[in-house]
């Protein structure tokens, strides 16, 4: 009996490629350590025949809508704005997405939260897609929750990520939040991407990029990562990178799109995650070395992050393993 989670991956006329791709790709690579999948994933059309991409080549599927009813996650790639199905999404797609909702997962890459919110699944819930679509999404769907800042908001049974990138952010987000960060690291090894983005992370909108030759911060994250358990501060950082405190801010945020206090903040939640994942610590002990200091803080930070205490978090992954 196959136990693999079926994800159905619904491709709609002038699909964007890379959104299609993403979570075929990013899925396949989730594999147990006997490199054995964890996922089945398979593409659809509306109606089983082939679909535009935006790329200039057609998709040929071997399924149509009834893909929907046999998915534990449905995912719908963003389509092109020439698409008609960008803001008349056809009433076949919405209603079998809306019958989806009954017994599977629901998410979005890019502008298929159009279509997630032309099935009113997103009615007075937060959500996001790309920023250049902002203003025709809240001309459309007002009740919608949009934050346009953001690279993935997931609110619970239905997930929405920004553009391109983005997508794999979130397929990565649910791999962990299905089987692990070190299920979820491994596939973000085998698809050569970086294995967390924080969702709350802002989108890269139309910020100049650093010149090649120019100071970087980079070393001094690498530097950070190793440090955590310490209590850094700005000063320290700006220090390290040989930087004066304003000129390493404004120079960390260019390349990274947060603040520092916010980026030592998501490397020391997903620090304290991945050490709750794999060790036996007590969680005094994994607020330490998380650089939390007391495990008052630790909890406060992945209630905030998660909406979990650590114990809680621990118990949920090691009964997922």
């Amino acid at each position: 009996m196959d136990t693999r989670h079926r994800v159905a991956v619904l491709a709609l006329d002038r699909v964007m490629a890379f959104d299609l791709g993403v979570p075929t790709q990013v899925f396949f690579a989730a594999r147990t350590p006997a490199d054995e999948a964890l996922y089945n994933v398979r593409v659809c059309t509306p109606d089983g025949e082939p679909v535009r991409s935006a790329a200039g080549f057609a998709v040929q599927p071997d399924h149509g809508l009834e893909l929907l009813e046999w998915a534990d996650t449905v995912v719908v790639p963003g389509i092109d704005r020439r698409s008609s199905a960008l803001l008349d999404a056809p009433a076949a797609v919405t209603a079998s997405l809306r019958a989806a909702t009954s017994h599977a997962r629901v998410m979005s890459i890019c502008t298929g939260a159009f279509v997630l919110a032309a099935a009113g699944l997103l009615d007075d819930r937060p959500a996001t897609t790309h920023w250049a679509y902002e203003e025709l999404f809240r001309a459309h769907f007002p009740q919608v929750k949009l934050d346009p800042d953001v690279l993935f908001v997931d609110d619970g049974e239905v997930l929405t990520s920004a553009g391109v990138a983005a997508g794999i952010d979130l397929c990565l987000h649910v791999v962990r939040r299905d089987h692990g960060s070190q299920i979820a690291n491994r596939a973000a090894r085998r698809c050569v991407v970086p294995p967390w983005r924080d969702g709350g992370q802002s989108q890269f909108i139309e910020r100049a990029v650093p010149s090649a030759g120019s100071a970087s911060t980079a070393a001094t994250r690498v530097w950070a990562v190793e440090q955590l358990h310490k209590g850094l501060d700005l000063d320290q950082l700006a220090r390290h990178a040989g930087m004066s405190v304003r000129t390493f801010t404004r120079r960390f945020r260019e390349e990274t799109g947060l603040s520092p206090g916010r980026w030592l903040a998501v490397q020391r939640v997903e620090h304290a995650r991945r050490l709750l994942e794999t060790t036996d610590l007590p969680i005094d002990r994994v607020a330490a070395q998380a650089g939390f200091g007391t495990a008052a803080s630790l909890r406060q930070h992945l209630q905030a992050t998660i909406g979990v205490a650590p114990a809680n978090y621990r118990r949920t992954f090691r009964a997922g393993r």
